[in-house]
């Protein structure tokens, strides 16, 4: 009987053995996927990091070409009787300078025809003002025309 308890014993101890070298292995593997982890993170945190950088550094660059430093002649600004001997004058991208002469035209587009407008009718609504303004029509409001 002896035997028999000792080879049960012997097979739980073995059974524990293997299922500590279970737990052991998992733990391993989950250090190991949480390092793993953290290393992609950071290398994904670093990437951002440059690409943020990279934006940034265009942005920059094209803010910076806005305002280009010109060196103006001081002696004919002098004899303008302006002090300054530096001005800046506004440069824009490509992309700014087509919207804006865009814009350009389209307003200059509408000023034309507000002008013509104003050629054609402008006559028309002076003397509409003009009669309007001298030809008083006084009328007794509703409420106390009922009340008289």
């Amino acid at each position: 009987m002896a035997a028999q308890n000792s080879a049960g014993i012997q097979t739980l101890l073995d059974a524990e053995r293997e299922a500590q070298k279970i737990v052991q292995t998992a733990r391993e593997y989950r250090t190991k996927r949480i390092k793993d982890a953290k290393t992609e993170a950071q290398k994904e945190i670093e990437d951002y990091k440059k690409q943020k950088e990279e934006e940034f550094r265009k942005f920059e660059a094209e803010v910076n070409t806005l305002f280009v430093p010109r060196v103006v002649d001081y002696d004919a600004k002098r004899q303008a009787g302006y002090a300054d001997i530096i001005s800046f004058s506004l440069q824009h991208s490509s992309g700014n300078q087509k919207a804006e002469n865009d814009a350009n035209k389209d307003a200059e587009a509408q000023l034309l025809e507000i002008k013509k407008s104003g050629k054609e009718k402008g006559n028309k609504v002076v003397e509409d003002l003009i009669k309007t303004v001298l030809d008083v029509n006084p009328q007794v409001p509703e409420k106390l025309a009922k009340k008289a």
